[in-house]
C-alpha cells in the first residue's frame, strides 16, 4: 500500500509541474534536432558522392553513345523516327504535321552538363527539309535552385509559310492511334515550365529513349499489337459464323427437298 502511494504520489507531482514536463521535452526536441542534422549531413554527403559517381559514368557512356550514334547515322536508316514514333508517350505527342517533320530527324542526343548539378541538353539533329532551315535544335534544362529550373530552347527558323503546326481533329482512316492536336514543338519551344507535365516530357526522352531506344524501335507498340490482334481473330469468328450460317442453310434446304419427294 505504501508503494502505491508513492507512485500515486510521482504522478501526481509531475501532473503539477507543467513547466517541468514541458522543459524536458523541450531538451528531447533539440536532441532529436541534433540527430536530425547529422543524418542530414550524411545525405548531402551521400548525394554528392552519387552525383560524382554518375558523373564519372556519364564520362565512361559518352564514347559508347557516340559508337551507336555512329552506327545508326551510317546503317539504320529512320530509326530515331520510329523510335521516337513508336514510343507510346512520345508518340501521342506529334500531330500528323509533326510527324511529317521528323521524317527528317537523323539523330537525336542527350547530355548530361559537367559542371552544373542534374542539368542536361537535349538536341534533335535534321535533315535538310522543307519546313525550317536549322538542322540541329536543343533545348536546356538548368536547375539553379531547388524547385526553380531554367529552361533555353534554340529558336528554330521556319521557312516561309510555315511554322508550329496546328492539330488536326479528324483522325486518319486507318491510324490507330490519333495523332494529337497540339505539337510537340509547341513544348519544345516553351521555356516557362507550366506544370509537371512540362518537365515529365523531357525525362521520358532522357531516362527511357535515350538509353535504350532499340527497344521502342524494334517492337511494336503493345497496346497496339493487342488492337491488331482482336480485329483479326473477330474476322476469323465472323467469317466462322458466316460458314455455320451457309452449313446450316444448305442442310434446310436439303431437309425440304426430301420431304416435296
Amino acid at each position: 500500500m505504501v508503494s502505491d502511494k508513492n507512485k500515486k504520489l510521482k504522478v501526481s507531482d509531475k501532473s503539477e509541474n507543467p513547466e517541468e514536463i514541458d522543459g524536458e521535452l523541450v531538451l528531447s526536441i533539440e536532441k532529436l534536432q541534433e540527430i536530425q542534422d547529422e543524418l542530414e549531413k550524411i545525405n548531402e554527403e551521400a548525394s554528392d558522392k552519387a552525383l560524382d559517381i554518375e558523373k564519372k559514368y556519364n564520362e565512361i557512356r559518352k564514347p559508347v553513345y557516340d559508337k551507336r550514334n555512329d552506327l545508326i547515322k551510317s546503317a539504320i536508316p529512320n530509326f530515331w523516327p520510329t523510335a521516337f514514333m513508336i514510343h507510346p508517350t512520345l508518340g501521342d505527342l506529334l500531330n500528323e504535321e509533326d510527324q511529317k517533320i521528323f521524317k527528317h530527324l537523323s539523330s537525336l542526343e542527350v547530355e548530361d552538363h559537367k559542371d552544373v548539378k542534374s542539368s542536361y541538353s537535349i538536341t534533335f539533329n535534321f535533315n535538310p527539309n522543307p519546313y525550317f532551315e536549322n538542322i540541329k535544335i536543343a533545348k536546356t534544362f538548368t536547375f539553379v535552385e531547388e524547385g526553380t529550373t531554367k529552361v533555353i530552347s534554340t529558336p528554330i527558323k521556319w521557312k516561309e509559310g510555315k511554322g508550329i503546326p496546328k492539330g488536326v481533329s479528324e483522325e486518319k482512316k486507318g491510324n490507330k492511334r490519333p495523332p494529337s492536336d497540339t505539337s510537340f514543338f509547341s513544348w519544345f519551344s516553351d521555356t516557362e515550365l507550366k506544370d509537371d507535365m512540362d518537365d515529365e516530357i523531357a525525362q521520358i526522352i532522357k531516362e527511357d529513349l535515350w538509353p535504350n531506344p532499340l527497344d521502342y524501335f524494334s517492337n511494336e507498340d503493345p497496346n497496339e499489337a493487342d488492337e491488331y490482334e482482336d480485329e483479326a481473330s473477330g474476322v476469323e469468328k465472323d467469317d466462322d459464323d458466316d460458314d455455320d450460317d451457309d452449313d446450316d442453310d444448305d442442310d434446310n434446304q436439303e431437309d425440304d427437298s426430301e420431304e416435296e419427294e
